[in-house]
């Protein structure tokens, strides 16, 4: 399995970090992608995989939530960042109305410029949308087909923006929202729509956790050991075998994030 979404620079991991991992590994993770959420956050993910090597891996981004603080010369940043090898995508980016952490006239502004970085230096985009899916779509339209992969991070959209991406070649992460029956149904309905060549699979941890965890666990912390709770509901909702689904989204990660991992 590989695990497409994990916030490791997050404080809640820095007691644990190195446990965190080792438990990983035994949960057979092959591979994780640290997401980089600003230029701090990018360089923490970055000195992270370094320690390491080729089991981590990471992006470099600026997340909407931050793109008030985002420094004169962020562009000139990232594109350094970039160029270690272990960075994988530009992102996480995109745009989030829903709490507007960030004025939509400078999210539109960092998102738009990261898109442009991502075609430059032809690395996949690894993107964040809420309430702002036209918006967030027109900006990405006109690089359909010039970027190597367009990764649609945590999907919560409905149905006919599913279909969009999935026209638009997307490749869509789902994280254990899709284990929630309350909250995920929504999402649970659509999920067949979704073809395997184009499905990841990602905890988004320190993030929600899977609700259908057993025993439930002590600690309301995510952890990338929990993405088999994330399989087990997607291969029951898409009526494949577990191993098949695996098989495939590691092939798809592998592909569009140029991995080198060694999946059984």
């Amino acid at each position: 399995m590989i695990d497409i979404g994990v916030n490791l620079t997050n404080a809640r991991f820095d007691k644990d970090r190195s446990e965190v991992l080792v438990r990983a590994k035994q949960a057979n993770i092959e591979a994780i992608l640290v997401t980089g959420t600003n230029i701090a956050e990018s360089k923490q993910a970055i000195l992270q995989c370094r320690q390491y090597p080729d089991y981590l891996y990471s992006t470099a981004g600026i997340h909407p939530h931050d793109a008030d603080h985002a420094s004169d010369n962020f562009l000139e940043e990232l594109y350094q960042l970039a160029q270690n090898s272990c960075v994988k995508a530009v992102g996480e980016c995109g745009l989030d109305f829903n709490r507007n952490f960030s004025t939509p006239e400078n999210q539109k502004r960092v998102f738009k410029a990261q898109v442009e970085l991502a075609k430059q230096l032809q690395l996949p985009l690894f993107l964040h949308q809420r309430d702002a899916f036209q918006e967030w779509f027109e900006i990405l339209k006109p690089y359909i087909g010039s970027i190597p992969g367009l990764v649609s991070h945590c999907f919560t959209g409905d149905k006919a923006q599913l279909l969009q991406c999935l026209d638009a070649g997307m490749y869509i992460g789902i994280t254990g929202w899709v284990c929630d029956e309350r909250r995920g149904q929504a999402l649970r309905d659509i999920v067949p729509l979704i073809p395997l060549e184009r499905l990841m699979i990602e905890t988004d941890a320190p993030y929600l956790t899977p609700r259908t965890i057993r025993p439930k666990p002590k600690s309301s912390r995510n952890e990338p050991s929990y993405l088999s709770y994330v399989v087990k509901e997607l291969a029951d909702l898409l009526k494949c075998s577990e191993l098949d689904l695996i098989k495939q989204t590691s092939l798809n990660s592998e592909k569009v994030f140029n991995l080198n991992a060694n999946n059984a």
